[in-house]
Protein backbone atom coordinates (compact mmCIF):
# COMPACT_ATOMS: atom_id res chain seq x y z
CA UNK A 1 0.00 0.00 0.00
CA UNK A 2 2.81 2.27 0.54
CA UNK A 3 4.46 2.04 -2.46
CA UNK A 4 1.22 3.27 -4.26
CA UNK A 5 1.82 6.76 -2.43
CA UNK A 6 4.51 7.48 -5.65
CA UNK A 7 1.18 7.10 -7.91
CA UNK A 8 -1.43 8.24 -7.04
CA UNK A 9 -2.87 11.15 -9.18
CA UNK A 10 -5.03 14.01 -7.58
CA UNK A 11 -8.31 12.43 -8.08
CA UNK A 12 -7.55 8.82 -6.69
CA UNK A 13 -6.41 10.74 -3.58
CA UNK A 14 -9.92 12.73 -3.44
CA UNK A 15 -11.58 9.62 -3.66
CA UNK A 16 -9.71 8.20 -0.89
CA UNK A 17 -9.88 11.33 1.08
CA UNK A 18 -13.87 10.99 0.84
CA UNK A 19 -14.04 8.28 2.56
CA UNK A 20 -11.84 8.60 5.52
CA UNK A 21 -12.72 9.76 8.90
CA UNK A 22 -11.00 12.34 10.84
CA UNK A 23 -13.00 13.03 14.14
CA UNK A 24 -13.48 8.83 14.97
CA UNK A 25 -11.83 7.99 18.21
CA UNK A 26 -10.26 4.30 18.29
CA UNK A 27 -12.24 1.12 18.69
CA UNK A 28 -10.30 0.73 22.05
CA UNK A 29 -8.22 2.83 24.31
CA UNK A 30 -5.13 1.26 25.04
CA UNK A 31 -4.82 0.60 28.97
CA UNK A 32 -1.31 2.87 28.98
CA UNK A 33 -3.65 6.02 27.30
CA UNK A 34 -2.21 9.26 29.96
CA UNK A 35 -4.75 10.58 32.19
CA UNK A 36 -4.82 14.79 30.79
CA UNK A 37 -6.52 17.10 33.19
CA UNK A 38 -9.01 19.15 32.10
CA UNK A 39 -8.27 22.35 30.38
CA UNK A 40 -11.30 24.31 31.07
CA UNK A 41 -10.33 24.34 35.08
CA UNK A 42 -8.83 27.27 35.86
CA UNK A 43 -5.71 27.89 38.26
CA UNK A 44 -8.28 28.29 41.30
CA UNK A 45 -10.36 25.48 40.63
CA UNK A 46 -12.86 27.18 38.68
CA UNK A 47 -14.93 25.76 35.65
CA UNK A 48 -14.16 27.62 32.30
CA UNK A 49 -17.38 28.20 30.31
CA UNK A 50 -17.28 31.18 28.08
CA UNK A 51 -14.74 32.49 25.63
CA UNK A 52 -13.35 35.02 27.59
CA UNK A 53 -12.73 32.68 30.68
CA UNK A 54 -10.37 30.72 27.84
CA UNK A 55 -8.76 33.46 26.99
CA UNK A 56 -7.82 34.14 30.20
CA UNK A 57 -6.69 30.28 30.62
CA UNK A 58 -4.92 30.45 27.00
CA UNK A 59 -2.69 33.31 28.38
CA UNK A 60 -1.63 31.68 31.64
CA UNK A 61 -1.08 28.89 29.84
CA UNK A 62 1.03 30.25 26.83
CA UNK A 63 3.12 32.80 29.76
CA UNK A 64 3.98 29.15 31.38
CA UNK A 65 4.88 27.49 28.24
CA UNK A 66 6.72 30.55 27.44
CA UNK A 67 8.90 30.03 30.73
CA UNK A 68 9.66 26.38 29.58
CA UNK A 69 10.83 27.47 26.15
CA UNK A 70 12.21 31.05 27.15
CA UNK A 71 11.55 34.23 25.83
CA UNK A 72 11.46 34.95 21.90
CA UNK A 73 14.34 37.81 20.56
CA UNK A 74 12.61 41.09 21.36
CA UNK A 75 13.71 42.77 18.11
CA UNK A 76 13.82 40.94 14.52
CA UNK A 77 16.78 40.94 12.73
CA UNK A 78 15.82 42.74 8.88
CA UNK A 79 15.35 39.03 6.49
CA UNK A 80 18.04 40.32 3.96
CA UNK A 81 16.90 37.45 1.22
CA UNK A 82 19.53 36.27 -1.27
CA UNK A 83 18.09 33.88 -3.58
CA UNK A 84 21.04 31.34 -4.53
CA UNK A 85 19.92 29.98 -7.38
CA UNK A 86 16.47 29.25 -9.35
CA UNK A 87 15.35 26.10 -11.80
CA UNK A 88 12.84 25.42 -13.74
CA UNK A 89 10.60 22.00 -12.92
CA UNK A 90 8.05 21.58 -16.10
CA UNK A 91 6.09 24.94 -15.04
CA UNK A 92 7.36 25.24 -11.31
CA UNK A 93 10.06 27.17 -9.76
CA UNK A 94 12.34 26.41 -7.73
CA UNK A 95 14.97 28.26 -5.58
CA UNK A 96 17.88 28.02 -2.93
CA UNK A 97 17.18 31.03 -0.92
CA UNK A 98 19.04 32.37 2.70
CA UNK A 99 17.71 34.60 4.77
CA UNK A 100 18.28 35.88 8.34
CA UNK A 101 17.27 34.59 11.65
CA UNK A 102 18.46 36.64 13.77
CA UNK A 103 21.42 39.02 13.70
CA UNK A 104 24.26 37.35 11.80
CA UNK A 105 22.88 33.92 12.12
CA UNK A 106 21.53 32.58 8.48
CA UNK A 107 19.28 29.32 7.30
CA UNK A 108 18.23 28.03 4.27
CA UNK A 109 15.31 26.32 2.42
CA UNK A 110 13.85 26.06 -1.20
CA UNK A 111 10.80 28.41 -2.24
CA UNK A 112 8.50 26.66 -4.65
CA UNK A 113 6.42 28.22 -6.62
CA UNK A 114 3.78 27.46 -9.57
CA UNK A 115 4.70 29.00 -13.43
CA UNK A 116 1.34 30.08 -13.73
CA UNK A 117 0.77 32.17 -10.08
CA UNK A 118 -1.45 34.80 -10.48
CA UNK A 119 -2.41 37.14 -7.70
CA UNK A 120 -1.81 36.30 -4.34
CA UNK A 121 -1.97 32.52 -3.13
CA UNK A 122 -2.16 30.20 0.08
CA UNK A 123 1.22 28.90 0.99
CA UNK A 124 2.26 26.06 3.07
CA UNK A 125 5.60 25.71 5.10
CA UNK A 126 7.51 22.12 5.29
CA UNK A 127 8.76 21.12 8.32
CA UNK A 128 11.36 18.50 7.04
CA UNK A 129 11.70 15.32 8.88
CA UNK A 130 15.10 14.20 10.80
CA UNK A 131 17.77 13.66 7.49
CA UNK A 132 20.91 14.42 6.30
CA UNK A 133 19.34 15.64 2.88
CA UNK A 134 17.36 18.98 5.28
CA UNK A 135 15.44 20.71 3.23
CA UNK A 136 16.63 19.06 -0.01
CA UNK A 137 14.57 15.58 0.44
CA UNK A 138 11.49 16.92 0.87
CA UNK A 139 11.88 19.53 -1.79
CA UNK A 140 11.91 16.52 -4.43
CA UNK A 141 16.34 17.25 -5.14
CA UNK A 142 17.57 14.06 -3.82
CA UNK A 143 16.00 11.00 -6.05
CA UNK A 144 16.65 8.55 -3.37
CA UNK A 145 14.87 9.89 -0.28
CA UNK A 146 11.35 8.14 0.49
CA UNK A 147 9.04 9.90 -2.62
CA UNK A 148 5.79 9.75 -0.15
CA UNK A 149 7.71 12.57 1.35
CA UNK A 150 8.36 14.84 -1.30
CA UNK A 151 5.65 17.08 0.49
CA UNK A 152 7.15 20.28 -0.80
CA UNK A 153 6.69 18.72 -4.66
CA UNK A 154 3.37 17.30 -3.73
CA UNK A 155 1.80 21.01 -2.22
CA UNK A 156 3.20 23.19 -5.52
CA UNK A 157 1.48 21.00 -8.10
CA UNK A 158 -1.80 22.22 -6.15
CA UNK A 159 -1.38 25.43 -6.38
CA UNK A 160 0.47 26.22 -3.37
CA UNK A 161 3.46 28.13 -3.09
CA UNK A 162 5.53 26.13 -0.77
CA UNK A 163 8.48 27.14 1.43
CA UNK A 164 10.89 24.20 2.78
CA UNK A 165 13.23 25.43 5.40
CA UNK A 166 16.38 23.81 6.56
CA UNK A 167 15.89 22.41 10.25
CA UNK A 168 18.80 23.86 12.22
CA UNK A 169 19.61 20.33 13.74
CA UNK A 170 20.89 19.82 10.21
CA UNK A 171 22.99 22.63 9.91
CA UNK A 172 26.33 21.71 8.79
CA UNK A 173 29.43 20.87 10.75
CA UNK A 174 27.89 19.54 13.79
CA UNK A 175 25.57 16.79 14.37
CA UNK A 176 22.25 17.14 16.41
CA UNK A 177 23.83 17.78 20.04
CA UNK A 178 26.72 19.90 18.95
CA UNK A 179 23.66 22.34 17.01
CA UNK A 180 21.61 22.26 20.13
CA UNK A 181 24.60 23.20 22.39
CA UNK A 182 25.56 26.23 20.09
CA UNK A 183 21.52 27.12 20.47
CA UNK A 184 22.42 26.99 24.29
CA UNK A 185 25.25 29.01 24.31
CA UNK A 186 23.44 31.47 22.25
CA UNK A 187 20.87 31.69 24.13
CA UNK A 188 20.91 29.79 27.91
CA UNK A 189 17.62 30.45 28.51
CA UNK A 190 15.92 28.80 25.77
CA UNK A 191 15.44 25.20 24.41
CA UNK A 192 16.11 23.67 21.17
CA UNK A 193 12.98 23.55 20.15
CA UNK A 194 12.53 27.39 20.91
CA UNK A 195 14.92 27.71 18.21
CA UNK A 196 12.33 25.59 16.09
CA UNK A 197 9.87 27.75 17.26
CA UNK A 198 11.92 30.80 15.95
CA UNK A 199 12.47 29.71 12.78
CA UNK A 200 8.83 29.12 12.06
CA UNK A 201 8.57 32.67 13.35
CA UNK A 202 10.84 33.97 10.85
CA UNK A 203 9.63 31.48 8.10
CA UNK A 204 6.12 33.42 8.01
CA UNK A 205 7.94 36.42 8.14
CA UNK A 206 9.30 35.47 5.04
CA UNK A 207 6.71 34.37 3.24
CA UNK A 208 4.44 37.31 3.92
CA UNK A 209 7.62 39.67 2.27
CA UNK A 210 6.60 37.64 -0.79
CA UNK A 211 4.17 39.48 -3.07
CA UNK A 212 2.61 36.65 -4.04
CA UNK A 213 1.63 34.92 -1.11
CA UNK A 214 -1.93 35.82 0.70
CA UNK A 215 -0.57 36.26 3.94
CA UNK A 216 -4.06 34.72 5.49
CA UNK A 217 -3.64 31.93 3.97
CA UNK A 218 -0.57 30.17 5.44
CA UNK A 219 -0.68 26.43 6.92
CA UNK A 220 2.55 23.81 7.94
CA UNK A 221 3.00 20.48 7.42
CA UNK A 222 5.37 18.21 9.02
CA UNK A 223 6.38 14.54 9.15
CA UNK A 224 8.51 13.10 12.21
CA UNK A 225 10.79 16.27 13.53
CA UNK A 226 8.45 18.26 11.52
CA UNK A 227 5.67 17.24 12.89
CA UNK A 228 6.96 18.63 16.29
CA UNK A 229 7.48 21.11 14.76
CA UNK A 230 4.85 22.06 13.31
CA UNK A 231 2.47 21.84 16.80
CA UNK A 232 5.33 24.72 18.58
CA UNK A 233 4.94 26.68 15.67
CA UNK A 234 1.15 26.65 15.36
CA UNK A 235 0.99 27.35 18.90
CA UNK A 236 2.87 30.37 19.06
CA UNK A 237 2.30 31.63 15.88
CA UNK A 238 -0.96 32.57 14.81
CA UNK A 239 -0.88 33.28 11.42
CA UNK A 240 -0.21 29.52 10.70
CA UNK A 241 -4.04 29.46 10.14
CA UNK A 242 -4.20 25.59 9.58
CA UNK A 243 -1.94 22.63 10.24
CA UNK A 244 -0.90 18.82 9.58
CA UNK A 245 0.96 16.85 12.27
CA UNK A 246 2.22 13.69 10.87
CA UNK A 247 3.80 10.84 13.38
CA UNK A 248 5.21 13.80 15.45
CA UNK A 249 5.05 11.94 18.83
CA UNK A 250 2.78 14.00 20.66
CA UNK A 251 3.08 12.94 24.50
CA UNK A 252 6.18 13.74 25.76
CA UNK A 253 6.56 9.90 27.04
CA UNK A 254 5.85 9.04 23.22
CA UNK A 255 8.96 9.98 22.23
CA UNK A 256 12.66 12.10 22.49
CA UNK A 257 11.68 15.15 23.12
CA UNK A 258 14.41 15.16 26.84
CA UNK A 259 16.79 15.50 23.60
CA UNK A 260 18.56 18.37 23.67
CA UNK A 261 17.82 19.73 20.40
CA UNK A 262 14.01 19.75 21.52
CA UNK A 263 12.95 20.32 25.36
CA UNK A 264 15.78 18.78 27.15
CA UNK A 265 16.23 17.38 30.33
CA UNK A 266 14.08 19.49 32.53
CA UNK A 267 10.77 17.61 31.35
CA UNK A 268 11.90 14.54 32.90
CA UNK A 269 11.76 16.62 36.67
CA UNK A 270 9.28 15.10 38.70
CA UNK A 271 7.50 18.76 39.57
CA UNK A 272 7.74 19.38 35.45
CA UNK A 273 4.62 18.83 35.69
CA UNK A 274 3.57 20.30 31.93
CA UNK A 275 1.96 18.19 29.38
CA UNK A 276 1.34 18.88 25.44
CA UNK A 277 -2.28 18.94 24.99
CA UNK A 278 -1.69 22.24 26.81
CA UNK A 279 0.43 23.05 23.40
CA UNK A 280 -2.29 22.03 21.57
CA UNK A 281 -4.68 23.93 22.90
CA UNK A 282 -2.69 27.29 22.09
CA UNK A 283 -4.18 26.64 18.62
CA UNK A 284 -7.48 26.60 19.08
CA UNK A 285 -9.88 27.26 17.55
CA UNK A 286 -7.41 27.36 14.24
CA UNK A 287 -7.69 23.99 12.42
CA UNK A 288 -5.03 21.14 12.92
CA UNK A 289 -4.88 17.20 12.23
CA UNK A 290 -3.21 14.91 13.75
CA UNK A 291 -1.61 11.60 11.67
CA UNK A 292 -0.65 8.83 13.61
CA UNK A 293 0.67 5.34 12.17
CA UNK A 294 0.78 3.35 15.25
CA UNK A 295 4.39 4.23 16.01
CA UNK A 296 5.57 7.60 17.58
CA UNK A 297 1.95 9.07 17.39
CA UNK A 298 -0.82 5.58 17.66
CA UNK A 299 -4.59 5.35 19.54
CA UNK A 300 -2.63 6.60 22.74
CA UNK A 301 -2.70 10.10 20.54
CA UNK A 302 -6.48 10.17 20.41
CA UNK A 303 -6.44 11.48 24.37
CA UNK A 304 -5.10 14.44 23.04
CA UNK A 305 -7.74 15.56 20.67
CA UNK A 306 -9.89 14.34 23.16
CA UNK A 307 -8.37 16.81 25.99
CA UNK A 308 -8.85 19.67 23.57
CA UNK A 309 -12.21 18.74 21.89
CA UNK A 310 -14.08 20.87 24.67
CA UNK A 311 -12.06 23.68 23.72
CA UNK A 312 -12.61 23.89 19.95
CA UNK A 313 -16.53 23.36 21.11
CA UNK A 314 -16.64 26.24 23.21
CA UNK A 315 -14.67 28.21 20.74
CA UNK A 316 -17.70 27.14 17.69
CA UNK A 317 -15.03 25.18 15.92
CA UNK A 318 -15.64 21.32 16.61
CA UNK A 319 -14.75 20.65 12.69
CA UNK A 320 -11.43 22.39 13.08
CA UNK A 321 -9.64 19.58 15.04
CA UNK A 322 -8.95 16.08 13.53
CA UNK A 323 -6.89 12.79 13.96
CA UNK A 324 -6.38 10.20 11.70
CA UNK A 325 -4.47 7.02 12.61
CA UNK A 326 -3.54 4.96 9.28
CA UNK A 327 -1.80 2.26 11.27
CA UNK A 328 0.93 1.67 8.40
CA UNK A 329 4.35 2.79 10.65
CA UNK A 330 6.17 5.76 10.74
CA UNK A 331 5.43 7.03 7.32
CA UNK A 332 3.59 9.76 5.16
CA UNK A 333 1.10 7.14 4.30
CA UNK A 334 -1.23 7.18 1.39
CA UNK A 335 -4.14 7.54 3.33
CA UNK A 336 -2.65 10.51 5.39
CA UNK A 337 -1.31 12.42 2.60
CA UNK A 338 -5.06 12.28 0.78
CA UNK A 339 -5.90 13.49 4.52
CA UNK A 340 -3.69 16.15 5.05
CA UNK A 341 -4.46 17.78 1.24
CA UNK A 342 -8.04 17.37 1.77
CA UNK A 343 -7.66 19.09 5.53
CA UNK A 344 -5.51 22.08 4.10
CA UNK A 345 -7.36 22.58 1.07
CA UNK A 346 -10.45 22.95 2.82
CA UNK A 347 -8.74 25.51 5.14
CA UNK A 348 -6.54 27.37 3.36
CA UNK A 349 -8.87 27.24 -0.37
CA UNK A 350 -12.06 27.84 0.89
Amino acid sequence: MIAGAFVLGFASLEVLAAGLQLHTPPPRMPTNAPQLPSLLVGAAGQGIASKQAWLNQRARLKEQWQGVLGQFPNHKAPLNTEVLSTEDLSGIARQLVRYQVEEGLFTDGYLLTPGEAKGKLPAIVVFHPTTPLHAKGVAGLAPEYSREKWHGLQFVKRGYIVWCPRNYIETEGAGWTGNAARVLARHPNWTGMTRMVWDAIRAVDFLESLPSVDGKRIGCLGHSLGGKQVLYAMAFDDRYRTGVSSEGGIGLEFSNWEAPWYLGSKIKHPRFGRENHEVLALIAPRAFLLLAGDSADNDRSWTFIQAVQPVYELLGAPGSIGWLNHRQGHFYAPEGRAAAEEFLDRHLKQ
